[in-house]
């Protein structure tokens, strides 16, 4: 149920995202006009719910609705249905002080897409350079922006993952390696933390000046801190305790506390001081070796969950062995990928030409073996806000697509669809059956109850012509959940149908969630898919690997590990089974 204060916001919210948007100015107003009167009244919530909020100054048959539904259901639709036309990324530039609404539109034009990346531009002159900043805002929106950082609990895998990298480099000298939530793939990180081969003061005399808060206590090996809002912890062994800090560091509390439980069984105490025997220190330099002595099978650090712990074959290893999912070697990565799919370009909303995409793909070849392609995945027409294309545009994209594989870029044709509120898809079949592949997401009606949204999904996965079901459950990291659902459903309607389901590899959303995936890793075909809207964003691939890897999945159960030709053998064959 949404308060009034929730309601307030939420108004608010809408009416600046439609100005980043560049709608125009009397939607944002109705908004905002509404937001003023809800704020303004006396009269409880529940009296104007019990009128359905008809009858207040400013508020209009439409906002009344919404605002109903926002009262029962706690989600307000149209903005929920605005911010997925905007990165998520862009979103979160509302929480620096000094940007409105003008000001964001034009950092994202400019490429500034993300908290980080607008420190980035105010620390290496871009941002100075923007027409409406200037030198002096630069440097406010740089301290703006570190506040920014430094205000949020949890950060998203790739802040984590750059924000790691930099701890890295200034603890060089002492072995350092990535531990904890990084190591282990979460999707977001609310602690850094870092083993190292060392002591306290070697470790404190290389973060000296660099992390805000820096503590050694002394009952414990660790050092302590704060890089840009997220904690940070440091923990540090002499080489013959190393195994021990890597590995209590290195696993989830489950894992964790299951492996020091074994070492008690054995007479042992297992802590980040070392592996010891009474008073007698067991040499174990590597998490092997420390395992060894337990008797343990050694667990990819991806498996170190609660989500991955099975009853093992006797008490004593119980949650700890592996239980028939694949050995580290056999999981997938980067390099076993070819097709970079789910992309868009000017066509839409992107940022460069599909050319410019085709080629960045192949310059990138991330197998190696010169076989790397694109697949386009622009915005359908019912997606209006991202400049998506009706039936017409679409042949003219597919004209291009055609003339640029016959000149020999790697590309197959495709296009991300809408799902319409019936479940069906926004191009006609006879369209669809003329593209390579076909991604078919959610991106309005976000608030419809769980029964419609399950039916609604369940028809477009049964669709003869869909490929990926694309961003399944509509989270945005750290932001909103995903929309109500019986995913089961879902998911158990593309297993049957044979329809690939997407991990979407944007940091902001990482959908579908590596939980699920782990669960149906065994019943369904997946995707990595970037989303991306620039050629950089193909990039961001790897964190979808970084998902999948979590998820257990091998290079034989991602489809964009298959070649061009074998891609599109794939699809024909998922369509004549349908048929």
């Amino acid at each position: 149920m949404g308060g009034r204060k929730a309601m307030v916001s939420a108004l608010k919210r809408t009416a600046d995202l439609l100005e980043v948007l560049g709608e125009e100015g009397f939607r944002a107003n109705a908004y905002r006009g509404a937001a003023r009167s809800l704020e303004g009244l006396t009269t409880e919530l529940p009296e104007l719910a019990a009128r359905e909020f008809r009858g207040i100054a400013k508020v209009g048959p439409g906002i009344a609705a919404e605002l109903n539904k926002f009262f029962l259901s706690g989600t307000f639709g149209p903005l929920a249905e605005i911010e997925e036309q905007i990165p998520p990324g862009v979103l979160t530039l509302f929480r620096v002080r000094g940007l409105g609404p003008k000001k964001i539109r034009a950092l994202w034009d400019a490429g500034v897409v993300s908290l980080q990346s607008l420190w980035e531009a105010a620390h290496d002159g871009r941002l100075a350079s923007l027409k409406g900043f200037g030198a002096r805002s630069a440097s406010a929106l740089s301290d703006a922006a570190e506040f920014a950082l430094a205000s949020q609990a949890r950060q998203f895998m790739n802040v984590g993952q750059s924000l790691g990298a930099r701890l890295l480099g200034w603890l060089d000298g002492l072995e350092p390696r990535l531990s904890g939530e990084l190591r282990r793939g979460l999707d977001t990180v609310g602690t850094l933390r870092v083993t190292v081969t060392g002591t306290a003061l070697g470790v404190t005399t290389a973060l000296s000046g660099r992390l805000e808060g820096l503590e050694a206590p002394p009952d414990k090996p660790l050092v302590t801190g704060r890089l840009e809002g997220l904690a940070v912890e440091i923990g540090y062994a002499p080489a013959e305790a190393r195994g021990a800090i890597d590995l209590t560091f290195g696993g989830g509390p489950e894992y964790r506390n299951a492996v020091r439980a074994r070492a008690t069984e054995l007479g042992l105490n297992l802590s980040g001081r070392g592996l010891k025997r009474e008073r007698e220190r067991l040499p174990v330099p590597t998490e092997a070796t420390v395992l060894r002595e337990l008797g343990l099978e050694y667990i990819p650090p991806e498996y170190r969950e609660n989500e991955h712990l099975v009853l093992g074959r006797t008490p004593s290893t119980q949650g700890l062995d592996m239980a028939g999912l694949p050995a580290e070697s056999e999981l997938i990565t980067v390099a076993d990928l070819r097709g970079l799919l789910h992309t868009h370009s000017t066509w839409s909303d992107g940022a460069a030409s599909i050319a410019d995409m085709a080629r960045e793909a192949g310059r990138l070849d991330f197998a190696g073996d010169g076989e790397g392609y694109l697949g386009t995945g622009d915005h359908s027409g019912a997606a209006h806000y991202a400049n998506g294309l009706d039936s017409a545009r679409l042949r003219q994209q597919l004209k291009e697509v055609r003339e640029l594989q016959r000149a020999g870029v790697p590309l197959i044709a495709g296009a991300e669809v809408d799902i319409l509120d019936d479940g069906s898809l926004d191009y006609p079949d006879e369209l669809l059956s003329e593209l390579d592949y076909v991604v078919a997401s959610v991106h309005s009606g976000f608030t419809f109850d769980q029964e419609r949204q399950t039916e609604r999904l369940i028809r477009a996965a049964s669709h003869p012509l869909i490929t990926i079901l694309g961003h399944p459950t509509g989270r945005l990291l750290l932001r909103r959940p995903g929309y109500p659902l019986d995913l089961e459903a879902v998911l158990a309607a593309c297993e049957v149908n044979g329809t690939v389901v997407e991990i979407n590899a944007s940091p902001y959303r990482l959908d579908l969630d590596w939980r699920i995936a782990l669960r149906w890793r065994d019943r369904l075909k997946f995707a990595i898919n970037t989303d991306a809207h620039s050629s950089g964003g193909l990039q961001d691939v790897r964190y979808g690997v970084t998902v999948a890897r979590k998820a257990a999945l091998t290079p034989a159960q991602v489809i964009n590990t298959l070649t061009r030709a074998e891609m599109l053998a794939f699809v024909k064959a998922q369509r004549a089974a349908r048929s």
